[in-house]
């Protein structure tokens, strides 16, 4: 059987013989898919690749392979960060932001605003925030305070008395004089 080296994946041996996408988990090919993946590709990206097993076979392998699905955890969380660059990469490019406004016979006119192309990359920006925020939520998540007074004051923590002074009598006349309040 001949093999040779895969010439999209250097490190990848392929077999001539076999025709088809791999199947079979490897540690490298592991590796090489992660690594793509952490780098803010998507699996379904990945697995256009011929060269890459099938979405379904990476599906199977993070059911079935603990090593492998942790490994794709810790990639996606990374992916947050390949995202955040993604975005500001779209939000820093205004090529096509504008476009000629031009006259009957050709001339330029001006520039007008191209909605369509702004409203785009907000959309674009605005997935890759969504995504951030669910794939490392600790760091790009929203954050939220929890306000716990109430307008009653029925919410406000009741007040402590340090006892640790007062002689047993003391707190016995206390805790008689609260029975009696009741």
């Amino acid at each position: 059987m001949k093999k040779k080296m895969s010439k999209e994946l250097p490190n990848l041996e392929v077999n001539e013989k076999k025709k088809g996408r791999p199947t079979k988990y490897t540690l490298d090919l592991a590796d090489i898919i992660c690594s793509r993946l952490a780098c803010g590709e998507s699996m379904r990206s990945v697995s256009r690749d011929e060269a890459m097993p099938a979405l379904s076979t990476l599906f199977k392998w993070i059911r079935e392979d603990e090593s492998f699905s942790a490994q794709y955890a810790k990639a996606k969380e990374e992916s947050a960060d390949a995202l955040v660059e993604e975005m500001l990469d779209i939000a820093d490019n205004g090529t096509n932001d504008y476009m000629e406004s031009l006259g009957r016979e050709g001339e330029c006119l001006g520039y007008k605003l191209n909605g369509e192309f702004v409203q785009r990359s907000k959309l674009r920006v605005d997935v890759r925030k969504w995504a951030a925020s669910k794939l490392k939520p600790n760091k790009y998540g929203e954050r939220t305070q929890v306000d716990n007074t109430s307008s009653d004051g029925s919410m406000t923590p009741k007040s402590s008395i340090d006892a640790s002074g007062l002689s047993i009598e003391t707190l016995r006349e206390i805790m008689a004089a609260k029975d009696a309040a009741k």
